[in-house]
C-alpha cells in the first residue's frame, strides 16, 4: 500500500516554506505523519510521553510534566476522559458552578398528596410539599448530609395530624429549636437542618412555623 509522507525536520523549518514554519513548535514532539491511499491516518511517530493508536486515532500522553492547553471545543463521537484527581477547585472559574449544576438535594422539590407515614428522601429534593390529609404520620427523613437544610411544607387537611419525625440514620438525636409547636389549625412549615451526619451519632435540628400570607416580616 502506497504511503504519502510528510516529514517535519529542523532543516525545513527555516527554509522559507510556510507549512514547515508553522510547525516549528510541533516538530519537537510529532516527527512524522502519513496517510494511506484512502486518506486515513496510518501512523504518528510521537515524541517522548506521547503515543497514538493508529487504528483508533486515540492519543495518549503518559508524561505528566508538560501541560496540554486547548482553547476550542472538543468534538467527536469519542468520550473525553479526565483523570478523577484532575478537576480541582482551582480549575473552576469563580461563579461558574450554577444552580442547574447542583444535585437534586439542593435544587428540586417533591410533592405528595399521601395520607399517613411517608419517607422524605433528602437526596432527591430540598423542599417537600405535603398537601394531603396527613393524619397520624411518621415523616422519615432519609439521606441527609451535613449542613443540608430541607423544608417540609404542610398545607393539607391537618385537623387530625399527629406528626413524628424520624431519620434513616442508625442513631439520631432530633432536637426541636424554639417553642412553637405544630398547629393542626394552621398550615405549617417544618424546617430541618443536619448538623452531624455521622451515621451512629447523627444530629438533626428542626423548627416549626405557621404559614401565613404576609408581606411584612
Amino acid at each position: 500500500m502506497a504511503q504519502e509522507n510528510i516529514t517535519i525536520g529542523a532543516a525545513n523549518a527555516g527554509g522559507g516554506d510556510s507549512l514547515f514554519a508553522a510547525f516549528t513548535k510541533v516538530q519537537a514532539n510529532f516527527t512524522e505523519l502519513y496517510t494511506d491511499d484512502a486518506g486515513d491516518v496510518g501512523s504518528i511517530v510521537a515524541g517522548t510521553g506521547i503515543s497514538v493508536n493508529a487504528a483508533t486515532g486515540d492519543v495518549t500522553v503518559t508524561n505528566s510534566s508538560p501541560n496540554a492547553t486547548h482553547t476550542g471545543d472538543v468534538t467527536g463521537s469519542g468520550a473525553l476522559t479526565i483523570a478523577t484527581d484532575a478537576v480541582v477547585t482551582a480549575k473552576i472559574l469563580n461563579d461558574n458552578v450554577t444552580h442547574d449544576k447542583l444535585e437534586a438535594r439542593y435544587t428540586a422539590k417533591a410533592t405528595s398528596t399521601g395520607t399517613g407515614s411517608q419517607n422524605l428522601d433528602a437526596s432527591t429534593a430540598t423542599t417537600f410539599l405535603l398537601t394531603g390529609n396527613v393524619a397520624t404520620a411518621t415523616l422519615t427523613i432519609q439521606n441527609m448530609k451535613l449542613g443540608q437544610v430541607i423544608d417540609i411544607q404542610m398545607t393539607g387537611t391537618l385537623s387530625s395530624a399527629a406528626i413524628t419525625l424520624a431519620t434513616n440514620f442508625s442513631s439520631t438525636t432530633i432536637n426541636k429549636i424554639g417553642a412553637t409547636d405544630f398547629d393542626t389549625a394552621e398550615k405549617n412549615l417544618i424546617q430541618v437542618v443536619c448538623v452531624d451526619d455521622t451515621d451512629a451519632a447523627a444530629i438533626i435540628n428542626y423548627s416549626v412555623g405557621k404559614i401565613t400570607a404576609d408581606t411584612t416580616p
